[in-house]
């Protein structure tokens, strides 16, 4: 941090308005930091930023939030279409799905619009970050920033340096990472990291356990959240998180680390491949047009 204060952040940007998108831009308005959020879509963007005044307006009612300092907040925040809008941002974040093409593609049309000393983070959950700040033109000023969902609920930030990070973008994204309210975590560069690498292997034996009829739906959540203390079942925890997203998590560690005991439960793939990948569309595990929703199993 010595070479001058080219690191200091003060402006971020974050790549996709989605649930983690929002949930970043979320905390890093609140904490004070100007945010720029940036999406293909106006419609999508007015969405997140409504999405945000929202789960703001439930901290003030809890009275963890004033309503100046979430009227602030939510003035710090802009939007825009085009990735140009970044070209003051100290740090961007990207927060797209998790997809290695998709994230590289967008790494490429980002780094002709930022200044040279613009820091980047990808909050990716399983991809190599030394593979993706590959396909950037600043490999030593990028890391991986993998936030928890909910994120304004959750407090780790797993923080992952690739082979190039710069001892000084590490020092500068784990100051960020206090200053948002949050505890990292630091993990090595290996598929999935930590959280990731432990919790959807158990995800996929719990639909693995579905899948060879050891117990049904219900069992198998009520025998996790009673015998193990664990606050949602693994299957409903796989519906929350999206079952897309928990299949390209185990074929990343499939793929990455060649250990059969992370092939994708057959099953998980079956509803993916037929679009029930749980809460987000109303259907996985469970049936969400149900109140309470039920197993589908």
């Amino acid at each position: 941090m010595a070479a001058g204060h080219s690191h200091e952040i003060r402006a971020v940007g974050i790549i996709g308005a989605g649930q983690m998108g929002g949930g970043i831009a979320h905390i890093c308005a609140q904490s004070g930091f100007d945010v720029i959020i940036s999406d293909i879509s106006e419609e999508v963007l007015a969405k997140a930023v409504a999405g945000i005044g929202k789960n703001m307006d439930r901290q003030v009612q809890k009275g963890k939030l004033g309503q100046a300092d979430k009227a602030a907040a939510l003035a710090r925040i802009s939007t825009g279409s085009d990735l140009s809008v970044f070209a003051d941002a100290d740090l961007v974040i990207e927060a797209a799905t998790e997809n290695e093409a998709l994230k590289r593609e967008i790494f490429k049309k980002l780094v002709p619009n930022l200044k040279p000393e613009a820091l980047i983070a990808t909050n990716t959950s399983s991809i190599s970050i030394t593979r993706l700040a590959a396909s950037t033109d600043r490999p030593s000023k990028f890391m991986g920033m993998h936030f928890m969902n909910p994120v304004p609920v959750m407090q780790l930030v797993e923080l992952i340096r690739g082979i190039a990070t710069e001892e000084a973008t590490f020092a500068a994204i784990a100051e960020f990472t206090a200053k948002i309210g949050k505890t990292a975590a630091v993990a090595e560069d290996f598929p999935a990291f930590i959280v990731n690498r432990i919790l959807l292997p158990m995800i996929n034996e719990a639909v693995y356990t579905l899948y060879e009829g050891v117990g049904g739906v219900h069992a198998i959540d009520t025998a996790l959240k009673l015998g193990a203390n664990h606050p949602m079942g693994p299957l409903e925890l796989a519906d929350f998180i999206g079952l897309d997203t928990c299949l390209a998590v185990m074929q990343v560690l499939y793929e990455g680390l060649a250990d059969s005991k992370y092939r994708p439960c057959p099953l998980l793939v079956k509803y993916v491949e037929a679009g029930w990948v749980g809460r987000k569309v109303g259907r996985g595990f469970y049936d969400y047009s149900k109140n309470p929703p039920v197993p589908t199993r």
